[in-house]
C-alpha cells in the first residue's frame, strides 16, 4: 500500500519538533524523509542514515537534473534539500513520510503531492509568547532572537496556505489535535 505524506513547518520555536516526536511515537507508521545536505556528517552520522552526504558539485548537479522536491543554500555552497526519489522509495515501501521544512519547502512539497499530503502549520499564540519561549530556552543571544522573530512574523503570513493550522497555546492540546488530524488524514 502507497504511504502518504505529512509536512510540518512552523517558526522556531513554535513547539514543531517536540509536537513531532509525539506523533512520531505513536504507532502509526511515520518516518522521517532523509533528507540530502552538501555540509561534511557531524560525529557518527551515517550517509543514507541521517542524511544524504553530497559535495556541493553533486548537489548542483542534482538541483539541475531537477532531482529535488525542495531545496534551499543556506550558506554559499551548504545547502540541504528533499531528493525526489528517496521520497519515492519510502512510499512505494508504504511508509507515511514526515517533514519537518520551512514554509517555502512545505509549500513545494504539498504543490507536488497534492491529495497524497498533509500540510501542517504549527504557530504559536502570539509572536510575544514566542519570543518569551526563546528567550526562557537561553540558547541564544538576543540579536539571534530578535532574527528569529522577523522570521518567525514573515513565516506566519503562510499559514493560511496549509492544510491546516494547530496553535500550540498548550503544548498537551496541541499535540493530541495534531495527531487526531493526521489520525483522519491517514485513515
Amino acid at each position: 500500500m502507497q504511504g502518504k505524506l505529512i509536512i510540518f513547518s512552523a517558526p522556531s520555536g513554535s513547539g514543531k519538533s517536540t509536537i513531532i516526536r509525539h506523533l512520531m511515537d505513536s504507532g502509526l507508521n511515520l518516518h522521517f524523509s532523509i533528507s540530502a545536505t552538501s555540509r561534511p556528517p557531524r560525529g557518527t552520522e551515517q550517509d543514507g542514515v541521517e542524511y544524504f552526504f553530497l559535495s556541493p558539485e553533486e548537489f548542483r548537479q542534482k538541483i539541475e537534473n531537477d532531482e529535488f522536491l525542495e531545496y534551499e543554500e543556506v550558506y554559499e555552497d551548504r545547502f540541504y534539500g528533499t531528493l525526489k526519489s528517496q521520497v519515492e522509495k519510502q512510499l512505494s515501501e508504504g511508509q507515511n513520510v514526515v517533514f519537518d521544512v520551512d514554509v517555502h519547502g512545505g509549500m513545494n512539497i504539498k504543490a507536488y503531492y497534492g491529495e497524497q499530503a498533509l500540510s501542517v502549520f504549527i504557530q504559536p499564540p502570539s509572536i510575544e509568547a514566542l519570543r518569551q519561549r526563546l528567550e526562557n530556552r537561553g540558547t541564544d543571544a538576543p540579536e539571534v532572537i530578535q532574527k528569529r522573530i522577523e522570521r518567525a512574523e514573515y513565516e506566519l503570513t503562510y499559514a493560511d496556505k496549509f492544510d491546516t493550522v494547530v496553535i500550540n497555546d498548550d503544548l498537551e492540546t496541541a499535540k493530541a489535535e495534531a495527531l487526531q488530524k493526521v489520525k483522519e488524514f491517514l485513515s
